[in-house]
């Protein structure tokens, strides 16, 4: 399956989960919000959303400052 995460295209296994693909990626405990074709999935439901192919994933970070 295709997705793009961040602007960049990748390939991974069908039916994968948010958390799964965080994992995958090596950035599970740097994200603190994501977007699925501009919506956000909330983290209680990361472990069950399954996007489609095809689907713009944004992984957000927050940084303080001020």
């Amino acid at each position: 399956m295709k997705l793009v995460v961040n602007g960049k295209e990748i390939e991974t296994n069908n039916n994968i989960t948010i958390s799964q693909l965080l994992k995958e990626l090596n950035i599970e405990d740097k994200v603190m919000a994501v977007a699925v074709n501009m919506e956000i999935v909330k983290k209680d439901n990361w472990s069950s959303f399954t996007p489609k192919d095809g689907s713009k994933i944004e992984l957000l970070h927050f940084v303080g400052g001020g």
